[in-house]
């Protein structure tokens, strides 16, 4: 009996210790898979223009994963030293903070089983983030903030104008270091309350998606069930962001939702990561139409870099859809989002960005709109958007 007892208990542990060290790391690994690993060959020409350039990507979800944003992993998409292989200049992380079960692109439940509890268990992350999606964005938003202060100023975290200059001028002479700036991923984390805003801007968010995966308090989701636009809560919401400086994200948002914001808008927005439907119909990406009025409010739209976003895991299909955008809208308005970490399989790790420096070149950018596609977009519109200080 004793040593049923024995083998019981150690059958136990064992268990214990798949779920809580083995289920996240295999996690991390099937769902952030990369199509073509490195190294990444490019030609000279290309290899050379794109160490000039200031490369930006407007999505990374590497905050849900329990791996170190500083040290080199063998899983996932990026790492400090991958970013500085591919001369990434500055990227946003946004907060995952709940996903629904059996994930579709069409018809999620707001109130059915969410990943993001399991996850947050199974990684040990505070027993506060387990049934608080509040707690599980500032959780995150920690995690980076303390990332940034072990890295010897190689990770900058950057909450105002100030910021962003003063590290564009460092930069200018020392390549390695990146600019971090923190975005929620839909704000359900607010749970309904508008001070939480101001929770969420103190913790160092400046932008802000609306909707993720499913209809929250604040508007509707192209994911979700009712497709509705802003709520009355929502419109207050937004009306708080613009006031408090931070950027409005329309990905995942429903059309109702994009339309509402475009037309009470009175700051540029953002359209983080995804598609375009004249490349890729999907329910998430955007048509002509939302395309011009984003480019109307002075906006900007980040392409992705998975298959529903272009079709396709190659780099030709991320340049179809930057063609596709820019002969639309302008090269002004166009920019980069991966979703690198976001459970997709990309064509190449953030080390290859060089790779679209090349395929830019191939497709007939010039050098001009290529700096302009690949980050100066960005520092642009967070040069004119974020707080003063």
């Amino acid at each position: 009996m004793r040593k049923l007892s024995i083998a019981l208990l150690l059958l136990v542990l064992l268990a214990l210790g798949g779920f809580f060290f083995l289920l996240p790391v295999v996690a991390d690994w099937r769902l952030n898979a990369v199509a073509n690993p490195p190294p990444y060959p490019v030609e000279p020409a290309a290899r050379q223009l794109h160490q000039r350039l200031f490369v930006a990507d407007l999505h990374n979800d590497a905050l849900l994963w329990n791996r170190s944003l500083l040290e080199r992993s063998w899983r996932g998409h990026s790492d400090l030293p991958r970013q500085l292989e591919g001369n990434l200049a500055l990227q946003v992380f946004s907060t995952v903070t709940k996903s629904p079960h059996g994930l579709k692109q069409e018809h999620n439940a707001a109130d059915g089983p969410d990943d993001i509890t399991l996850l947050a268990i199974a990684q040990r992350w505070p027993p506060a983030t387990w049934n608080s999606l509040l707690e599980r964005a500032l959780y995150q938003a920690k995690r980076l903030r303390e990332a940034a202060a072990a890295s010897d100023g190689r990770l900058v975290q950057i909450r105002n104008r100030a910021d962003l200059q003063a590290f564009l001028e460092r930069r200018a002479s020392d390549r390695g270091r990146v600019a971090a700036v923190l975005a929620a991923e839909g704000l359900h984390p607010l749970e309904g309350r508008l001070e939480n805003v101001d929770r969420l801007y103190d913790a160092g968010f400046r932008i802000a998606g609306i909707t993720h995966y499913f209809d929250n308090e604040v508007g509707g989701s192209a994911h979700g069930v009712n497709m509705s636009g802003l709520t009355p809560f929502g419109r207050q919401v937004v009306a708080r962001l613009e006031e408090k400086h931070m950027l409005v994200d329309l990905a995942h948002a429903s059309p109702a939702v994009i339309d509402e914001v475009l037309a009470m808008a009175k700051r540029p927005v953002l359209y983080s990561h995804g598609g375009v439907q004249g490349t890729c119909p999907g329910v998430r990406n955007l048509s002509d139409e939302q395309l011009r009025r984003i480019a109307a409010n002075g906006g900007l739209v980040g392409i992705g870099f998975w298959d529903i976003a272009v079709c396709d895991t190659s780099v030709a299909a991320i340049v179809k859809a930057i063609r596709y955008t820019a002969d639309l809208i302008g090269v002004e308005h166009v920019a980069l989002g991966s979703d690198f970490n976001g459970t997709v399989r990309t064509p190449f790790d953030v080390g290859g960005l060089p790779l679209l420096t090349e395929g830019l070149l191939a497709a007939g950018f010039d050098e001009a709109q290529i700096a302009a596609i690949m980050g100066d977009n960005v520092r642009r519109l967070l040069l004119a958007s974020l707080p003063e200080r």
